[in-house]
């Protein structure tokens, strides 16, 4: 007999459970379309796939800046709602089984636990569980309310999704975000991977982040990684988590393929 879950535990909660949000409704509909590309991201040592990143492109394939070009003020909301939809589609018509990371743009979230609504509603409507679902913001986003943004990863994380720093070191948070919310994953900025090998500042910065990271039980992912070197040094570190070119570039509305040559 499955386990039964109290009323008032996270995992209870469903889409009817949650307060409606009037911002959706009351908008008009983007007049662009988009899809998704998904790049996977690897755990080197278990040989598998830890999780596909869903990265916004035009719907022929069009590069991301090309849509988010076309984000403005007046739309973020419904763009951001949409993301979030569209990803969880195209994760389940793929039939992907690990983990999908979808990036959300905090400006965006007016209630968190409304706004989550079109998620929830989306993991039902395709079957796809919603503890299969991380949410990832991008450290450099400049994000007028940090109070805000800790109570959307909080609230997040209440309703059972993993959570996500991107790009951490290239933004305007960096450390004190980190004293105040510890994400599941934390992503290494490309720029601090680029050549880390060659690089003793680099080595420095990217050691005391994986030491830290370590005592606060949190993930470290190396993303942009492009050579063997780099990887090894970042293995050498004790990260497992990896995703770049080495490994496989995004896949338009398709699961890529590990190079067999990145394992070795």
């Amino acid at each position: 007999m499955p386990e039964k879950t109290a009323p008032n535990s996270p995992q209870a909660h469903t889409s009817n459970d949650l307060p409606g949000c009037n911002r959706c409704r009351d908008l008009e509909e983007l007049d662009f379309d988009f899809s998704f590309a998904y790049q996977p991201i690897v755990n080197f040592f278990a040989r598998t796939i830890f999780a596909h990143e869903a990265l916004v492109r035009g719907v022929n394939g069009e590069s991301a800046a090309s849509i988010l070009g076309k984000v403005t003020d007046a739309n973020r909301y419904r763009f951001d709602q949409n993301c979030r939809i569209k990803a969880v589609e195209g994760a389940a018509r793929l039939g992907i089984q690990e983990f999908v990371s979808i990036n959300f743009m905090p400006n965006a979230v007016y209630q968190p636990e409304a706004c989550i609504r079109s998620t929830f509603e989306a993991a039902q409507r395709y079957n796809f569980s919603k503890d299969r679902i991380i949410f990832e913001v991008v450290e450099g986003e400049d994000v007028s309310d940090r109070p805000h943004l800790i109570d959307i990863f909080t609230e997040y994380r209440r309703f059972g999704f993993k959570t996500a720093i991107d790009d951490f070191g290239a933004g305007y948070a960096g450390l004190n975000l980190l004293a105040e919310f510890q994400p599941d994953v934390l992503k290494l900025d490309m720029d601090l991977v680029r050549d880390i090998n060659l690089s003793k500042p680099k080595q420095a910065i990217v050691a005391g982040v994986v030491q830290i990271c370590r005592e606060l039980g949190i993930e470290v992912l190396a993303e942009g990684i492009e050579t063997k070197a780099e990887r090894d040094f970042l293995l050498a570190c004790g990260v497992t988590l990896f995703q770049g070119y080495l490994f496989c570039k995004p896949t338009f509305q398709a699961i890529g393929q590990i190079n067999a040559d990145a394992w070795s």
